[in-house]
């Protein structure tokens, strides 16, 4: 009776720390999906600082512009279609940076006006009146779709069409790029990935809090036929030299680089004359205007 009683001791605390030790490996498999889920979340809101309010139209300076919207995976992708004074070279498919929305690019949209083109720019889904949530996947297929709708709505042929995108907007122009065939493409202050930006910022940021948004550029450039300038400042804080430097270099087809002045926010505006007359040689020189 001694030695069964043992026994039934021994196997009832075999039995608990089994339990726990399954407790154990569940709390630790618990904490593990709540890290990763809020730093995902986190991820998301750093990458994605929307601003929903127009709080000015193309009308502010008297432009003629047409309102786009467009179905996108069950939501709506809203932009503008904003014709020159006089009859258009070209057209440019504008995918503006990760802050704000389209209200802020009235500045850049009119350095191309000034150039007699044609300029559609949008906004990403959840930023303006776009509705939904913005992602990686959302962000490329907006741009798509709005590549459609020019091609197609609009008939403007691909050899007249000028890819441009700024920071986040360059990850979503050579995603495009790679889907289609245009006269150029301009990737301004663009990142490699934004897990590269992130570990810039903060040192190490874990792989997969990015999953979704990762926006692997450097991936992408090589497989771009069209011709592309690279437009990057030293002096730029957020998104490093760097990162425009290796794009370039990643790039196999017809390519220029443009080194601006100034951070990350402002170099175009810095470089002034300069970043307008490069731009524009590049953009006649793609279109074939004399």
């Amino acid at each position: 009776m001694l030695i069964t009683g043992r026994r039934g001791n021994f196997c009832s605390d075999s039995q608990l720390y089994i339990k726990i030790l399954i407790y154990f490996c569940l709390f630790i498999l618990f904490c593990a999906v709540m890290f990763g889920y809020i730093g995902k979340s986190i991820y998301a809101k750093f990458l994605y600082p929307a601003s929903k309010e127009l709080y000015r139209f193309p009308d502010y300076y008297g432009w003629k512009f047409e309102e786009v919207v467009l179905d996108v995976s069950g939501f709506q992708t809203y932009g503008w279609f904003i014709p020159p004074e006089r009859e258009a070279i070209g057209y440019i498919l504008f995918s503006h940076g990760n802050a704000g929305n389209i209200a802020d690019r009235l500045e850049s949209v009119n350095i191309f006006r000034k150039m007699d083109l044609g300029v559609l720019v949008y906004d990403y889904g959840g930023y303006g009146k776009s509705t939904g949530r913005p992602s990686e996947k959302r962000c490329c297929e907006d741009a798509y779709s709005m590549w459609k709708w020019l091609t197609g709505e609009k008939k403007v042929q691909p050899n007249k069409i000028v890819l441009f995108g700024r920071s986040l907007g360059g990850a979503v122009t050579a995603d495009l790029a790679t889907r289609v065939e245009c006269a150029g493409v301009i990737l301004e202050s663009t990142f490699l990935s934004t897990i590269d930006v992130a570990n810039d910022i903060f040192g190490w940021v874990p792989r997969f809090f990015a999953r979704g948004n990762e926006f692997n550029t450097k991936n992408k450039v090589g497989k771009i036929k069209s011709p592309v300038l690279v437009v990057h400042s030293p002096e730029d804080t957020l998104i490093k030299f760097y990162h425009g430097k290796e794009i370039y270099e990643l790039v196999v087809s017809e390519k220029y680089f443009l080194e601006i002045r100034g951070d990350h926010n402002e170099g175009f505006i810095i470089t002034g004359d300069k970043y307008v007359e490069e731009i524009r040689k590049f953009i006649y020189k793609v279109l074939g205007v004399g």
